[in-house]
C-alpha cells in the first residue's frame, strides 16, 4: 500500500464509519476499484477504526468521564447501581461481549470467506431493507437513559452482526435501537458508546498483523488512521444534527443503489468476488 492508497482509504474510513453504510464494505469495494483489485485486509480496516472511535472519545469525552466515574463509584457503594450512568457502564461492557466473543470464534472466516463481494453486496440490500422497516415502525418512544438490560444486551448482538462487511455496525444497532422503539438520535448516540471497547480490542488485536501483511506498512497505515480521525469526528458532528430531524432513508436508498452496482461490476467483471 502506498501513500496515495492510505489518504484514499483514510478519507473513506472517516466518512463511512459512522453512517449506516458499512465502511468495511466501502473499503473493500475502493480498494478493488482504484488500486488494481487490492482489497486492503480485514487488519488495515480494524486499525483504521482505531482513528475514528478516537473520533468517538473525543466528542463524547465528557459523557464517558462521567460514566466511567458513576459506574467505579458503584462498584464500591458510592453510587446506587441502578444510578443511569452506572448503568449505561454495565450495558456497554456486556454490549461488547456478543461482537467480541463470535469475532474470536469466527476471526478465520471474516478476514477471509466473510469478505467475497458477493457477501457484502447482499448484506448492503438486505441490511438496507431492515433499516427502511425499523425507521417506518420507530415509534421513537425512548430516550437514552430509559436503555434496559434486556434492550442493551439485544443490541449488543445486533452489532455482532457487523463481523460481517456491508452490514455496518452502526446500522445493525441503530435498527435494533429503532425496533426496540428508541428515538433515532437516542439509537445512534447508544451505536456509538457501544462501538467504543469492541473496536479499539479489535483494531489493537489487529496491529500485530501488520508487519506480517506484505501489501501493508506502518506509514501510510498511520496516516490513514490520522485522516480517518479527522473526517470522522467531523461526521458525527453532522449526522447527529441530522437525525434529529430526518428519518434515514437516504441511507437506504444509498446502500440499495450501491449493492445494484457493485452487483453490476462483478457481473462484468470489473470486480472479482
Amino acid at each position: 500500500m502506498g501513500w496515495l492508497e492510505a489518504i484514499v482509504l483514510g478519507i473513506v474510513q472517516g466518512l463511512t464509519e459512522f453512517l449506516p453504510i458499512s465502511s468495511s464494505a466501502h473499503q473493500s469495494i475502493v480498494g478493488q476499484l482504484f488500486f488494481g483489485g487490492h482489497d486492503p485486509g480485514a487488519a488495515f480496516t480494524a486499525v483504521t477504526q482505531l482513528g475514528t472511535e478516537t473520533a468517538v472519545i473525543l466528542y463524547f469525552a465528557k459523557d464517558i468521564g462521567r460514566i466511567i466515574g458513576r459506574w467505579a463509584q458503584s462498584l464500591v457503594g458510592r453510587v446506587p447501581r441502578d444510578d443511569p450512568d452506572a448503568r449505561m457502564g454495565w450495558l456497554v461492557i456486556i454490549g461488547s461481549i456478543p461482537i467480541g466473543v463470535l469475532g474470536l470464534l469466527f476471526e478465520d472466516a471474516i478476514d477471509t470467506q466473510l469478505r467475497n463481494l458477493w457477501i457484502t453486496v447482499a448484506m448492503l440490500a438486505g441490511f438496507g431493507i431492515v433499516l427502511w422497516v425499523a425507521d417506518r415502525v420507530a415509534r421513537n418512544r425512548y430516550e437514552l437513559t430509559q436503555l434496559t438490560w434486556w434492550d442493551g444486551i439485544a443490541l449488543g448482538f445486533a452489532q455482532a452482526l457487523a463481523l460481517i462487511p456491508g452490514v455496518s455496525r452502526s446500522g445493525a444497532t441503530i435498527a435494533g435501537g429503532l425496533f426496540l422503539g428508541y428515538k433515532r438520535e437516542a439509537a445512534t448516540r447508544y451505536a456509538f458508546l457501544l462501538a467504543i471497547p469492541a473496536v479499539f480490542i479489535s483494531g489493537v488485536f489487529k496491529l500485530k498483523d501488520i508487519p506480517d501483511d506484505p501489501t501493508l506498512a506502518w506509514g501510510p497505515t498511520i496516516l490513514a488512521t490520522v485522516l480517518a480521525f479527522g473526517i470522522g469526528l467531523a461526521v458525527i458532528h453532522w449526522l447527529l444534527r441530522y437525525v434529529s430531524k430526518h428519518s434515514f432513508s437516504i441511507f437506504v436508498w444509498y446502500r440499495l443503489a450501491l449493492a445494484a452496482l457493485v452487483a453490476g461490476l462483478l457481473v462484468g467483471g470489473v470486480l472479482q468476488p
